[in-house]
């Protein structure tokens, strides 16, 4: 039986020291309640409190860490089987195999492209999360020391001999890799291994069945930071993910409360990119890819940006004027609103084209240019109350003002009331933005 807040409270310290981040032990106890902390994130509880409420309190899907000393990542402690319920809190890694049968200098040379691998998307970075090392080579400690090297990332040391994966483990154990895999034939010594290492440890079965079977098994020994493992299998995967993440929130069904990972094996670079993608939205904590290739990482990455996002809260840029380039009195003004996806995508294009600009960012509560007006979150009259309040009209000395392309109503309204004397109408799409510039200022 759940237990609540204060029931939970009881056995708390009481002193409200911050330690777990959270301003009280009350506020702590409800995050608990809600199984959205742990109660292990609590530095200062007492082994009786932990005995009493562990079992009770322990969050339907555990947190599992991956790595140390600066370069972690954290999967799990879900709390919802669809993001319209709250949201989904920890986005899929995409991690990156790094084959044993290249050399020393080839595996070191697709490590830092790996690391390279870096995008920028309505402003925010997105890069690989882990890179999987194959270490049953000659020397697993040596490959396993050279991707601790050069690695930014945690590790995934991947393998399925015991001695290999032990030499790897012991030679980077402060990294706290992850041990993928351990499956029928080899989960007692494998879990064995990450318990005495302090690491995680991949557990996967031929089905629902054995893996629920192999992570008690996993348990018994030791090993509690554990990784259900799935390879990629069309539609039974998505649906043994399914049912395991149901039986874990739904059901509390503690041999299968842990977070995923997928390892896609497909037969083109194409398909293995579609089912990276596929498996990042439904439910997979990790990708594991064999490409490292842009335009294969991108389309996984976007859809895990996109998951990944609070569904009650608008993903908004700051209402403010922006400078595109190094612009000057005679730059082309414009407005977008503060929806990400709007404005960076007018931000790129206009950067694009080479010719610099102020973009004024209208308040639209997060909504596009057509939605905003659909939603009457928009009109000529809080475009120039905008564009007055920022004082766009003392950055230049023409008077020439870009409306977006679908919103051509607002030209007679803005001539009207502003000091505006000229407005052109623009694209209607960003991308026609570029050589819609390159005609300024004779448009």
């Amino acid at each position: 039986m759940a237990l609540t807040g204060m029931q939970i409270y009881k056995s708390l310290p009481k002193t409200n020291c911050k330690d777990c981040g959270l301003p009280t032990c009350m506020a702590f106890a409800m995050q608990v309640a809600a199984k959205q902390r742990a109660l292990t994130d609590c530095p200062h509880i007492s082994e009786e409190g932990k005995e009493a409420l562990s079992d009770a309190s322990a969050p339907p899907i555990r947190l599992v860490k991956i790595g140390g000393n600066g370069k972690t990542f954290e999967i799990g402690q879900e709390t919802v089987m669809f993001r319209h319920e709250e949201k989904f809190h920890r986005p899929t890694g995409v991690a990156v195999r790094v084959p044993a049968s290249l050399s020393d200098a080839d595996a070191g040379a697709l490590i830092e492209r790996a690391n390279k691998s870096t995008f920028t998307r309505v402003g925010k970075e997105l890069r690989i999360a882990l890179c999987a090392v194959e270490v049953e080579t000659s020397d697993p400690a040596a490959r396993a020391k050279l991707a601790a090297d050069k690695s930014e990332v945690p590790l995934i040391l991947v393998g399925g001999k015991a001695d290999a994966l032990k030499a790897a483990v012991e030679a980077i154990k402060d990294l706290k890799p992850l041990i993928y895999k351990a499956d029928a034939s080899n989960v007692e010594a494998l879990a064995e291994l990450a318990a005495a290492a302090k690491v995680p440890l991949a557990v996967g079965g031929k089905d629902l069945e054995e893996l629920a079977d192999l992570t008690g098994k996993a348990k018994d020994k030791g090993a509690e930071d554990l990784v259900l493992s799935f390879t990629a299998n069309g539609g039974q995967t998505i649906r043994d993910l399914t049912v395991a993440r149901r039986a874990a929130l739904r059901k509390q069904f503690r041999p299968l409360g842990y977070p995923s990972l997928v390892e896609v094996q497909a037969s083109s670079p194409d398909l293995e990119g579609i089912l990276g993608g596929v498996f990042a939205a439904k439910y997979a904590g990790i990708v594991l890819i064999n490409g490292v290739e842009p335009w294969e990482l991108l389309p996984i990455m976007v859809t895990v940006q996109d998951v990944y996002t609070d569904p009650q809260v608008p993903n908004t840029v700051e209402a403010k004027l922006y400078e595109i380039g190094s612009p000057n009195e005679n730059s082309p003004v414009m407005f977008t609103t503060n929806f990400s996806l709007t404005y960076f995508s007018v931000a790129g294009e206009v950067e694009r084209s080479k010719v610099p600009a102020y973009i004024s960012v209208v308040d639209t509560e997060g909504l596009g240019v057509l939605n905003a007006y659909a939603g009457d979150k928009i009109s000529a009259e809080k475009v120039v109350k905008t564009v007055t309040e920022q004082k766009v009209s003392d950055k230049v000395k023409h008077r020439k003002f870009i409306i977006p392309g679908l919103l051509p109503i607002f030209r007679a309204e803005i001539e009207d009331t502003s000091e505006w004397e000229e407005v052109i109408i623009g694209p209607e799409s960003a991308r026609e933005i570029p050589a819609f510039l390159q005609k300024w200022p004779n448009l």
